[in-house]
């Protein structure tokens, strides 16, 4: 979904990157007689972990900074309209709430694996 004028705020929307389907097997295009189904990551293409926790971040500090040049606008009487700064310190609190809720349940999956009796 698009909405026009977001890109005009220097808003760039999230893409999130793309999985490609695993080619047809036996049972069918990934069923449960793909070999590529079976647990083979040898095809799929992409970023790694590390580097979409790396862009995520840059994301975040990026929504932070805009938010906090627009506070400082509002601050000085430089910022045309206000609603501008209420959506950027919103989107910058919510991008702050799910990276704390993403880097949690990170702890918490590290956590479990550290408990794992070999």
């Amino acid at each position: 979904m698009s909405v026009s004028g977001i890109e005009a705020m220097g808003f760039t929307p999230y893409v999130a990157p793309q999985v490609p389907t695993p080619p047809a097997g036996p049972g069918g295009v990934g069923g449960v007689g793909s070999a590529s189904a079976a647990g083979s990551t040898a095809g799929v293409q992409g970023a790694s972990f590390g580097d979409l926790v790396l862009d995520g971040l840059d994301r975040l500090e990026g929504v932070q900074d805009r938010s906090d040049q627009l506070a400082v606008k509002a601050a000085t009487g430089d910022l045309q309209n206000l609603h501008d700064y209420t959506i950027a310190a919103t989107e910058a609190t919510v991008t702050t709430q799910m990276t704390v809720a993403v880097r949690n349940k990170a702890v918490e999956a590290f956590t479990e694996i550290m408990r794992m009796q070999v």
